[in-house]
């Protein structure tokens, strides 16, 4: 892990580097963390070191994640829009988040997948399973329970933005400050 900071470091790169690769849990090191500072954070260029977290399985409760995170100094986090329940962070919850242990302020940033279905979202349908939209592909063999989309397709964009029921929309309401955009390579799956 130190050798990875120092790496990315070198080439001017703000990094993380995790513990596990289930990105569960806050690392106990390096300690303190790696440019850790009490800045107060408005700008993702302002960030000097972030924490990804997108897996809150280790949390109890909300209130135990936002406590946890609360206690560290990162300039800006990434994790999901839901905890383990299926709940979404609110407003206030994710304001809490925003603050940093030594008086500073981090941005907080949601992870969105845009190029696979998951089917422990709020959005997913068990009859998909046996009876697919247009737009629903194969199964990911490495990430069960994720399904390649084809984005192109309106009607899964209408899941994704565009609406008052749409993900862009629940994260926009949550104040989060921005949102983490995954597997924008889906394209390569289609080019073959």
């Amino acid at each position: 892990m130190a050798d990875s900071y120092i790496k990315n470091g070198s080439y001017g790169y703000i990094s993380f580097a995790a513990d596990q690769r289930e990105l569960n849990s806050i690392p106990i090191f390096p300690n303190p963390i790696n440019h850790e500072n009490t800045a107060v954070i408005n700008e993702i260029l302002q960030a000097k070191n972030f924490l990804y977290l997108i897996n809150p399985s280790n949390f109890s409760t909300k209130n135990d994640f936002i406590a946890a995170v609360t206690s560290t100094n990162y300039d800006l986090l990434i994790m999901d829009l839901f905890f383990n329940d299926g709940t979404p962070f609110t407003s206030s919850e994710i304001n809490q988040l925003k603050n940093k242990a030594n008086g500073g302020k981090r941005m907080v940033i949601s992870y969105m997948s845009i190029g696979e279905a998951e089917d422990y979202r709020y959005y997913w349908h068990r009859e998909w399973i046996n009876y697919k939209p247009g737009w629903l592909d194969e199964e990911n063999p490495n990430w069960p329970g994720n399904y390649k989309v084809k984005y192109w397709n309106s009607e899964w964009q209408k899941i994704i933005y565009g609406n008052d029921n749409s993900y862009v929309k629940k994260i926009i309401n949550a104040d989060f400050d921005g949102i983490y955009l995954d597997i924008i390579d889906a394209f390569e799956y289609y080019e073959k």
